[in-house]
C-alpha cells in the first residue's frame, strides 16, 4: 500500500519534469527569465534571438506559432537592439549584451553583461 502511495505522489511530478525537457536541454545561463534551449540561442517569455539578433524562426520554434505570429504582426522593427523581459538589453552590432538599455549621465552603455554575452555570441566580437 505504502509503495503505491509513493508511486501515485511521485509519478505527477515525473511527468511535469518531462514537459519542462525541451526548454532545459542546455542549462539556462544566470538568471530566472532567459534559458539557453541551444547554444547562441537564448529565450525569454516573448522573443527568441540568436546572434543575428530576434528570430521569428527561433521564436516560433520555442515558444510556438501564436508567440511568434503575436511578436510579427506589430510590423516592422529592429531586430538587431533589444531588450530581454528581465531587462537585459543585447547589441548584435556590438556583439555584446548590457546589464539595461540605459545610458549613464557620461553616455556610456551600462555594464556588459558578460554570461548573457558569452551565451548568446560566444567569443566576444
Amino acid at each position: 500500500m505504502m509503495k503505491k502511495t509513493a508511486y501515485l505522489l511521485l509519478m505527477p511530478m515525473l511527468l511535469m519534469g518531462c514537459q519542462t525537457a525541451q526548454m532545459n536541454a542546455v542549462k539556462p545561463v544566470q538568471g530566472v527569465e532567459l534559458k539557453q534551449p541551444e547554444a547562441h540561442v537564448l529565450c525569454d517569455q516573448y522573443i527568441c534571438a540568436n546572434d543575428s539578433g530576434i528570430s521569428r524562426e527561433l521564436t516560433q520554434k520555442y515558444l510556438g506559432q501564436d508567440q511568434a505570429d503575436k511578436v510579427f504582426s506589430k510590423g516592422q522593427f529592429n531586430r538587431t537592439q533589444f531588450a530581454f523581459a528581465n531587462g537585459i538589453f543585447c547589441d548584435v552590432q556590438a556583439g555584446k549584451c548590457y546589464v539595461d538599455r540605459y545610458f549613464n549621465a557620461d553616455g556610456k552603455r551600462s555594464a556588459v553583461a558578460e554570461n548573457y554575452s558569452k551565451a548568446l555570441f560566444g567569443q566576444e566580437k
